[in-house]
């Protein structure tokens, strides 16, 4: 990121939400730096993060654009755990790994890193994930203060690294495809192979010559 984009991401809750359109706070924030997405696209700043974002960018303040959703109190997901079937579609989902458990066990979410981005709503395949309301009456940077933003990033970095790596792991374990000269000059090995064996066999059952 340049500059601007940078104190741009620096104003931005952090939650990951990907609700601005972008897949995380960083993206968005260069779009606006490069002029492709307004300031008023982030629910979980609110008001007051179209403030900041103006401040820093020199536009005019405008009103949240609804179609990218409405400013609300900070809510954090719970997962029920009498119907979680431990798929672990939301560990995957979670930006910031606020959710812990393993294959075919119960899942829990801890509070204090769930940012309320509702990812891991959509991919659990029993429903077993709803959001409570944390801070009632309070939304925007009133309901998620800076050092929960700092915290947030800090995780989805280190959730980033982590996904980086299970990428190289697997794209390690998996054969390298075959250029189809090679595949073809394989099939007509085995042939050849296959058909020199039975020459042989053939050979060795052919009876004797007789003598003359």
């Amino acid at each position: 990121m340049n500059g601007l984009a940078a104190r741009i991401d620096d104003a931005l809750p952090q939650t990951q939400c990907t609700r601005c359109g972008y897949p995380d706070c960083a993206g968005y924030a260069q779009a606006i730096a490069d002029g492709e997405a307004g300031i008023n696209q982030c629910p979980p700043g609110g008001a007051e993060g179209i403030e900041r974002l103006a401040q820093i960018t020199g536009r005019a303040p405008l009103p949240l654009d609804p179609k990218f959703g409405t400013e609300g109190p900070r809510a954090m997901a719970v997962i029920d755990e009498a119907w979680c079937i431990g798929c672990t579609l939301c560990l995957d989902a979670c930006p910031t790994d606020a959710i812990v458990g393993i294959n075919k066990r119960m899942h829990t979410v801890i509070e204090a890193h769930c940012t309320g981005c509702e990812l891991c709503i959509p991919v659990c395949p029993v429903d077993c994930i709803s959001l409570e309301v944390e801070t009632p009456g309070l939304s925007g940077w009133q309901a998620w203060s800076a050092e929960q933003a700092l915290s947030a990033r800090r995780r989805y970095e280190v959730h980033g690294r982590h996904r980086n790596t299970d990428a190289r792991l697997a794209e390690a374990a998996t054969p390298a495809p075959e250029a189809p000269q090679d595949a073809d000059a394989r099939k007509r090995s085995i042939v050849e192979a296959a058909l020199a064996r039975a020459r042989a066999a053939s050979q060795q059952k052919r009876p004797p010559a007789a003598k003359p």
